[in-house]
């Protein structure tokens, strides 16, 4: 792929990882008092199963209900995960007003023999799987015809996978998604472009993947005047939220806020995005306002904030990064919080990365007293690119470059139960850049979740790992976005966005020292029918990825 990703037009870096590369207020944080300790041990997993059977997303559009498939074994013996549990349905479903085509069409691509799993259905069988232009036109085991015919034979077939939480396309970290199954590349972690600006751009030159995204209400409140740690007076709160209401309008498909990197940002100001991002019908995406759990300001506490957000406004909130952000040595208590918001009626979900680590640039205001925060040392940061942990004579060079660093600060523990959890899925927070100043979830992240937590540990099945990846983030998309209703799917009438891999093979390559590796046992890629990624790499000129915008 690297060959290839050479000879490709690079465009320009827009913005990635957490994106704060504008320094925090300096304030004096007062943490003397360790809250509840980071020892919680972790609530047993088959318990946070039961937490939720499923998650209610959205309305119209078909079924509203994302259902995961529980009865495969995920303590099995093989380690043949290309065969079929023999769950869900027997016939395919199709979506509505689509109609099966006939089995003596001659379709423009079959995919035979694969274990073609739907998530949201549960459809689970060795079938073949026929496309017609954008679109899937026939699931079964009838023989078909096709132009161009794909043996699929011990490969998944499933929906390309839906990153909810990446950043915008800038012509080259798109096809490292690719090489990592997904098919959309949803930048909720906000966009700091108008949206004409943005959607414009993108379709004149072109994408391997679908994009789309959310308004950045920092740099909204920021272009109004407002530096980040300063307060929006009550008299002008009006004129920031009417700007982040028109960007949705204009095509955003949600409302993007990051308290933590905002300290400016107070409670009234969140609250009154919630209410417009409720009015509006759009999810609110949240990094949350503070990650660690020393008092003031403790994980928990940015949990209540956000459960509470949920309940009063009515809006869908969802946790960016819980794993980093708001449930780290604390995933157990504030899983149990969302969960008990969500049997109250309040809509909220959560995403992960699968690492034990963090990154973002040195002069970000989550470093701010890093070392009694985090409890960390100089030993557990190391800058993005370079093999060696940071130390006390090099940290002042690499502070003063603001560079992007991972912070060895997760534990184990915390991504087993996050993973567990029906409401948590799958974001890389990250899209590759040039330079690979980056973290390895901007490569990797799709491809590890089935390695690490369905292979390795069978901690999910595979079907729950998908539901994560594909049905669970389009739903949440498709709260604004109509496009998403026939995405994370594959039923006849989805779209033909569909990736073929290797269950026993599938894994991430990236590294913090090299972190533009693309992932292995991702056979094939179609994105809107079009075959992007064969067995020997990108397929050149492929760029058949729309926009994805809200129907306001």
């Amino acid at each position: 792929m690297q060959g290839y990703l050479n000879r490709v037009a690079y465009s320009g870096s827009l913005v990635a990882m957490d994106d704060p590369r504008t320094k925090r207020a300096p304030s004096v944080i007062d943490r003397r008092k360790l809250l509840l300790g980071l020892g919680f041990g972790v609530t047993n997993l088959a318990v946070l199963r039961q937490l939720s059977g499923s998650d209610t997303i959205g309305s119209g559009g078909g079924r509203s209900e994302v259902q995961t498939t529980t009865t495969e074994s995920v303590r099995s013996t093989t380690n043949d995960l290309a065969t079929p549990s023999g769950a869900g349905p027997t016939v395919p479903a199709t979506i509505a007003e689509a109609t099966s085509a006939s089995v003596d069409t001659v379709f423009d691509t079959v995919i035979t023999n694969g274990r073609v799993m739907d998530p949201e259905t549960g459809y689970d069988r060795i079938a073949n799987v026929g496309i017609l232009g954008a679109s899937v036109a026939h699931i079964g085991e009838e023989t078909l015809e096709a132009t161009s015919t794909i043996d699929a034979a011990g490969q998944v077939v499933a929906p390309g996978f839906v990153d909810i939480l990446s950043y915008s396309p800038n012509g080259y970290g798109e096809w490292f998604k690719i090489a990592d199954g997904v098919t959309t590349n949803l930048a909720m972690h906000g966009l700091r472009f108008e949206p004409d600006d943005f959607y414009n751009r993108w379709e004149a030159e072109g994408s391997p993947v679908h994009f789309g995204g959310s308004v950045h209400s920092s740099n909204v409140r920021e272009t109004l005047g407002y530096d980040p740690g300063e307060k929006v007076p009550a008299s002008d709160l009006d004129a920031v939220i009417a700007a982040n209401r028109a960007q949705v309008e204009g095509g955003y498909l949600g409302i993007h806020a990051q308290p933590e990197y905002s300290p400016g940002m107070s409670k009234a100001e969140l609250v009154r995005l919630a209410e417009a991002a409720a009015d509006l019908g759009v999810p609110l995406t949240v990094h949350a306002r503070y990650s660690d759990n020393f008092e003031p300001g403790t994980n928990l506490e940015a949990m209540t904030e956000l459960v509470n957000l949920a309940k009063d406004t009515g809006a869908w909130v969802h946790v960016e990064h819980i794993n980093s952000t708001g449930g780290t040595g604390v995933m157990a208590e504030a899983l149990a919080m969302i969960d008990d918001a969500r049997s109250g009626g309040a809509r909220m979900s959560a995403c992960m990365y699968p690492y034990t680590f963090w990154a973002t640039y040195l002069q970000a205001s989550r470093f701010e007293n890093w070392q009694e925060r985090y409890a960390l040392t100089y030993e557990d940061l190391q800058v993005a690119g370079r093999a060696e942990r940071l130390t006390e004579a090099t940290y002042p060079q690499a502070y003063e470059d603001n560079l992007l660093t991972a912070a060895h600060a997760i534990r184990e523990a915390d991504l087993e139960t996050a993973i567990a959890s029906p409401f948590v899925m799958i974001g890389s927070d990250a899209i590759l850049e040039t330079d690979h100043n980056n973290h390895p979830r901007s490569t990797g992240c799709f491809s590890r979740t089935v390695a690490e937590f369905v292979r390795n540990r069978r901690l999910i099945t595979l079907m729950e790992a998908l539901s994560k990846m594909t049905i669970q983030p389009a739903k949440l998309a498709e709260l604004a976005a109509p496009a998403m209703r026939k995405k994370g799917r594959l039923q006849v009438g989805s779209d033909a966005d569909i990736v073929v891999f290797d269950p026993n093979e599938i894994a991430d390559q990236s590294t913090i020292v090299d972190p533009g590796l693309e992932s292995v046992g991702i056979r094939h890629v179609w994105v809107d029918g079009t075959h992007t990624l064969g067995p020997q790499g990108p397929i050149e000129g492929a760029r058949a990825g729309t926009s994805i915008r809200s129907a306001l």
